[in-house]
């Protein structure tokens, strides 16, 4: 399948009938001017609250976000905030089959794309939510636009080149050769 936005039918189903779910998540910070990559646990690709939970107690003191690719389908951005999270989701129809991505639309309050399953594979991927959500460390939402609207790459490709725009895909790589991505 490709494309990050590519239909996810056979994917994990809302009833809670988890498959195991590939891909990774990231916590990225920067502070005094350094970005260092941390792999958060397995649970932050399928409980939302749990990699936010996961992103607040790095206690940094500089800007700190989340990078999951799930399944290589699509990816999210958090960014905690007191006011409750910045997120942005590559591909809005991931509602219809991720738990992950369902919350994120309903922490934003988007509904769930009202599409069968079935057709996903015919759809054109959108992504929702905060597109400038990294633009005070660098990425414009035009840029980010670019990357997310490339659904000829996979997720992985696309978090690879946000790294990239950022300045920190070496330390992505590093944490991902670990993780045995």
């Amino acid at each position: 399948m490709a494309g990050a936005g590519a239909g996810v039918s056979g994917g994990p189903n809302k009833q809670g009938v988890n498959d195991e779910i590939e891909g990774f998540a990231v916590a990225v910070v920067r502070e005094e001017g350094a970005w260092k990559v941390s792999a958060l646990t397995p649970s932050a690709l399928t409980d939302l609250g749990d990699a936010e939970k996961q992103l607040r107690e790095l206690r940094a003191t500089g800007a700190v976000f989340g990078l999951l690719d799930v399944d290589d389908e699509f990816f999210i951005v958090l960014r905690p905030a007191p006011q409750g999270p910045r997120l942005l989701v590559s591909d809005a129809t991931a509602g219809i089959d991720y738990d992950v991505a369902a919350d994120a639309l309903d922490a934003m309050n988007i509904d769930i794309p009202d599409l069968d399953p079935d057709e996903l594979d015919d759809v054109d991927p959108w992504e929702e939510g905060d597109l400038a959500i990294l633009a005070d460390l660098g990425l414009p939402d035009a840029v980010m636009s670019v990357i997310v609207g490339d659904t000829d790459l996979y997720a992985d490709e696309q978090v690879g080149m946000i790294a990239a725009r950022l300045g920190f895909a070496d330390e992505l790589s590093k944490v991902l050769d670990k993780l045995g991505h």
